[in-house]
């Protein structure tokens, strides 16, 4: 799920937001469609929505089906994989208005769609829920990349020291160090619009999701069974297992979320064939390829430790034999959220730099830019709102997860916030919106149906979430 922007931004150069001053300042998603040549294909589609799916959610699978037993976690999994895929369908049917394949009107993005057929308010709550998952996202990869720095440096220690040693470090340090990088590359400007880093990113994920699954089936040969249960983890009484399996729900609905960008993908498809069509042949794709690689890597994983699952994946092997494979893979993840952490931030210094613009049109401060050259450096801008908020929203996402370093209940809360409302509510809504549904119809209800159990089960995951942060931070 952290690749879920910048594979469509390399492409179409969109940011979130108002609209802007110029080309280089448009919002991620948009509200007007740009104009653009669509030449994409369903392969292209299907490219974009694996990369921008698969991120280090995928690293907390295995937990998450240790909480749940291997009946329960693998069918959790198909089940959000089944929801997702046919929430995508509703909204491919959306893109073109009033005509699903041959309406004039297109969507260009997420926030586009809402505010035309569900009003201006509408638009502004999802792009606040947006806005808030963006900075989530921020702090997630600041627990996720001092997790892997961590898990690098007890692995140099075990090698030399000895399986036995008690090689712990604090990961407040490597959080420090994160922000400390993240303060100066969120000065550049237009950093997500960087073309190569949809695909360095897309290789990052891949290579370290089948290193994780490799090195868990390794384990399980060299152990000569497979660990786990039907019923998973046990727990000392059912109300701690009902807020862990709640968790765990959290953390595999967070590997799920492409919604917000099938707009955006949709609108780079080539017509003939109508794009609704080749979205839903894509989606379809995509999403078994996904699912496909998420219940290898969580099921390896589970097998490989059992009850002894750790929250990410590869922390299990600190003390292993392949330690420098390990050691790749983690320094994968950490070059994959360095980049990452900047495609999901961007969107929100635009929306925010460019509201302050609009307000303070004659302000020096928010509107000067200066131009400063450095010895050795080449001259680049300076603007004093930029340097100030962006090194405040930083500062404010490290603290923030010095204060919550829990990776797995931080990821479980993000998917519980995005899920409901973004994956299910609002392409329910939409839907019935441009399809004219009659109420009580058995279309109407089945689909009111299908937005309440959403309902239910975001609510469920994020009270069992939060009751995880809760429960570690007083323990």
């Amino acid at each position: 799920m952290e690749n879920q922007l910048h594979s469509i931004s390399s492409d179409i150069g969109v940011k979130m937001g108002v609209a802007a001053e110029s080309s280089d300042d448009i919002p991620l998603l948009l509200t007007q469609s740009l104009p653009l040549k669509r030449t994409g294909t369903v392969w292209t589609a299907v490219a974009h929505i694996v990369t921008g799916v698969i991120g280090s959610g995928v690293l907390s699978l295995p937990w998450s089906i240790a909480q749940l037993g291997w009946l329960a976690g693998l069918f959790s999994i198909l089940l959000i994989a089944a929801s997702t895929l046919f929430s995508s369908f509703l909204l491919c049917n959306t893109y073109r208005h009033p005509h699903p394949e041959y309406g004039p009107h297109r969507s260009a993005s997420y926030l586009d769609v809402v505010n035309l057929h569900l009003g201006i308010s509408n638009g502004r709550l999802s792009g606040l829920l947006v806005n808030i998952c963006l900075y989530g996202f921020g702090i997630a990869f600041v627990i996720t990349t001092a997790i892997s720095l961590r898990t690098i440096q007890n692995s140099f220690c075990y090698r030399y020291k000895g399986s036995e040693a008690a090689c712990e470090s604090v990961d407040v340090y490597y959080m420090l160090l994160f922000g400390a990088i993240q303060i100066v590359l969120s000065q550049i400007p237009n950093f997500h619009n960087i073309k190569w880093l949809s695909v360095v990113a897309a290789i990052m994920s891949f290579t370290y999701s089948f290193i994780g699954m490799g090195l868990s089936i390794a384990q399980i040969i060299e152990k000569g069974h497979a660990e786990g249960s039907i019923g998973g983890i046990s727990t000392s009484n059912g109300t701690e297992k009902l807020w862990l399996v709640s968790q765990a729900l959290g953390d595999i609905s967070f590997s799920y979320p492409f919604s917000t960008i099938i707009m955006e993908i949709q609108d780079t498809l080539k017509s003939p064939p109508p794009e609704n069509q080749t979205m839903k042949k894509a989606s379809v794709i995509a999403i078994t390829v996904t699912t496909f690689l998420y219940l290898s890597c969580g099921g390896a994983g589970y097998a490989a430790f059992g009850d002894n699952t750790p929250g990410n994946l590869l922390t299990g092997f600190g003390s292993s034999k392949s330690y420098w494979l390990v050691n790749f893979a983690n320094a994968c993840i950490v070059v994959h959220l360095v980049g990452s952490y900047q495609v999901y931030s961007q969107p929100l210094f635009a929306t925010v730099e460019n509201w302050f613009r609009f307000k303070f049109p004659d302000s020096e401060f928010v509107n000067h830019t200066y131009i400063l050259k450095l010895p050795l450096l080449p001259a680049f801008e300076l603007n004093f709102l930029s340097l100030s908020f962006r090194t405040a929203y930083v500062a404010s996402t490290t603290v923030i997860a010095m204060i919550f370093p829990y990776f797995n209940q931080m990821l479980g809360v993000l998917g519980s916030l995005s899920f409901w409302p973004l994956t299910i509510y609002f392409p329910v809504e939409i839907y019935l919106s441009h399809s004219s549904t009659e109420a009580w119809t058995a279309k109407w209800v089945l689909l009111r149906t299908f937005s309440i159990f959403g309902f239910v089960f975001g609510l469920f995951t994020l009270i069992g979430c939060i009751k995880g942060i809760v429960t570690e931070k007083i323990s």
